[in-house]
């Protein structure tokens, strides 16, 4: 069984690397026609260049998985903006996708929790449609509308689950088909279980994006043994194998709250069923240390018998 390993859009090892620099609308809006435009494109470059950067640091660490920053583009999805960001930058959406493939890499986008598909107010529905929207578009500039995922949490309950989620499902049906083909679901911390989530994921036919972490801040009645199968077999029809994400409470008392590195002892129990079902599995990591935090689970996992590190971003579970 081999587990690889990613991190969350900005590794901190990095000096000034950041690839979500931003450009408020109030700040857009105190500048000229002729500086708009300019610093639109001059943050977005610096984003892209970032990317890069990013991109180039984990193929130096054999780091395999990497989630994108949704805030490479600024004012993307804002009414009053709405510019092309994609012909300025041909060249360099085009190179990061080519290096993804060349490389073999894992990517994928994760849109803020106001992406959802339950509210009763049509405005948010609509407004995650373009926000999805957005986030494949990048893909497509990238190349990568085909390997790329795009992960989203179901939403709010609204104080009635069982009005909620058919909501849920019919919003779902505004979303055009082929970028509903890259999107996955996350169980969540407060509100839709691991058990809720997966019985959406398998009537929709979406990959579940399983979160250990939110699992053990909202448990449900059935047990994650059972589970598990049913959360990889989503998978089966995508082009990827099953992804987790992994972190570990800050504290007793913030146990919803990401700690800065990951706790192996947290994930133990979950490593314990993951080895007795014996399949492939990658590892996002939600860590407050990004970058740092998944090298040194790496190392740490690999001290345990059992687990032997294969490469820089990747170890065997016997």
């Amino acid at each position: 069984m081999k587990i690889r390993f990613g991190y969350v859009s900005h590794a901190i090892s990095l000096w000034d690397a950041s690839p979500a620099k931003s450009l408020t609308f109030t700040r857009y809006q105190q500048l000229s026609p002729e500086e708009r435009a300019e610093k639109l494109l001059q943050v977005t470059k610096q984003n892209l260049d970032h990317t890069l950067r990013m991109l180039y640091y984990n193929i130096a660490h054999q780091l395999e998985l990497y989630r994108m920053s949704s805030s490479i583009v600024p004012l993307a999805t804002h009414p009053e903006v709405n510019w092309d960001f994609v012909t300025p930058f041909r060249t360099e959406w085009q190179e990061l996708g080519e290096l993804v493939k060349r490389k073999n890499l894992r990517v994928s986008f994760h849109p803020n929790q106001f992406t959802l598909f339950t509210s009763p107010q049509t405005k948010i529905t609509d407004n995650a449609v373009i926000d999805m929207s957005y986030h494949y578009r990048m893909f497509e500039a990238m190349g990568l509308e085909r390997e790329g995922l795009i992960n989203i949490h179901i939403g709010g309950a609204y104080g009635d689950k069982l009005q909620t989620l058919p909501r849920f499902h019919q919003n779902l049906t505004k979303l055009p088909a082929e970028i509903k083909h890259v999107m996955t679901l996350e169980n969540d911390d407060k509100t839709y279980n691991a058990e809720e989530t997966l019985a959406a994921c398998e009537k929709e036919s979406i990959p579940f994006v399983f979160d250990y972490h939110h699992h053990m801040a909202n448990l449900c009645e059935t047990r994650l043994e059972e589970l598990l199968p049913r959360i990889f077999q989503t998978w089966n029809h995508a082009r990827h194998i099953p992804k987790v994400h992994i972190s570990s409470p800050k504290n007793e008392k913030e146990f919803r709250s990401h700690a800065d590195f990951v706790d192996p002892e947290f994930i133990l129990p979950f490593l314990k069923i993951l080895r007795e079902i014996g399949a492939d599995i990658d590892f996002m990591i939600e860590a407050k240390a990004k970058d740092q935090a998944a090298l040194k689970l790496i190392e740490d996992l690999s001290r345990i018998r059992g687990f032997k590190r294969m490469s820089g971003g990747a170890v065997d579970v016997k």
